[in-house]
């Protein structure tokens, strides 16, 4: 399954190949709860067909309705969902606020080549930046310049981030492995299996994983990760595992963990710091044991407290703030 951004982003592009006018819409900010966080796209036409969201249903009906009855033919509006004083009069049943901008875009060359770009730019390795105009709604790509917020907002422009699709790495196949991958895919990872054994990488038949018959190591070091890139050891063989984890201690990763005791654990930072030649910040680096510690038992139990404690991460929350 491929991130929402993503599918949102070339289904603007397939209706402005077609020649459609479209409506991308980005959610500025919430207040109170909300189902959608900053950030978050949907795209429509005039015929009411969409793609994404913004709250999970209950706002899309409303909007939706009023892009058919021909609002919004400026090139830019700002629109508040939830609020009492708001003229749309959509509460949301979680009580929330949702601020919403929405930008009319014609079917151009101009719109064909920010979409492209916006398109490679969640495809590829590093973020870039949007920057909105708010007043005529001028429109220009900026490379990001480190980690930020999704959204930032001034007087006069909204700077909205889009990175590459978060990635998962899956170092070793084993029935762990399996049920990680389907958790990750229907997350929207894009999901990399990688196995020296060409009979383990044959039998893995997980529909959207990709599987390579290499060792994940040397995936690695080929350039297999960027910034949202996760990798995760799940097989105990250290051939597999203690290879892997040197090589993605030297990539930008945002998640690096290897399965075990807390006993094999200790063992391990021992020999990759001994023999891998892993100083104590790297070490550091490493989730191990990897997971939340949620008592977990079965493989499909074990991959939910990986994939759980990897979006803790992904999200910035310590383990104390669950």
């Amino acid at each position: 399954m491929k991130s929402l951004d993503l599918k949102v982003i070339e289904q603007a592009l397939g209706w402005v190949k077609t020649e459609h006018r479209i409506w991308l819409c980005t959610v500025l900010a919430t207040f109170g709860s909300s189902p959608r966080e900053p950030g978050s796209l949907l795209v429509a036409r005039a015929d009411g067909a969409h793609c994404g969201s913004l709250s999970g249903g209950c706002v899309e009906e409303d909007f939706l309705e009023r892009i058919v009855q021909g609002e919004f033919k400026q090139p830019i509006s700002v629109v508040r969902y939830g609020d009492t004083e708001s003229p749309t009069r959509v509460s949301l049943p979680c009580g929330g606020v949702l601020e919403v901008l929405v930008e009319r875009l014609l079917s151009s060359p101009d719109t064909l080549a920010h979409l492209d770009m916006l398109h490679s730019a969640l495809l590829g390795q590093h973020s870039r930046i949007r920057r909105v105009d708010l007043t005529h709604g001028d429109v220009r790509l900026l490379d990001a310049p480190g980690p930020g917020p999704r959204v930032e907002r001034t007087d006069t422009a909204v700077h909205i981030r889009l990175g590459p699709v978060l990635r998962l790495v899956i170092a070793g196949i084993s029935p762990v492995s399996r049920a990680c991958a389907e958790f990750a895919l229907t997350l929207g990872f894009e999901v990399i299996v990688c196995d020296p054994r060409k009979d383990a990488c044959e039998t893995f038949d997980v529909p959207g994983a990709r599987v390579e018959a290499i060792l994940p190591s040397l995936f690695i070091t080929a350039g297999g990760c960027h910034g949202a890139t996760a990798v995760v050891a799940l097989t105990h063989d250290p051939r597999i595992d203690d290879l892997a984890m040197i090589e993605a201690v030297r990539t930008p990763a945002f998640y690096i963990g290897v399965m075990g005791s807390a006993k094999t654990s200790r063992q391990r930072a021992e020999r990759l710091q001994r023999s891998g030649g892993l100083s104590p910040e790297e070490i550091a680096r490493l989730h191990m044991p990897i997971g939340l510690n949620l008592g977990s038992k079965t493989p499909a139990e074990i991959a939910l407290a990986v994939v759980a404690d990897i979006l803790r991460v992904q999200r910035g929350k310590t383990r104390d703030e669950l």
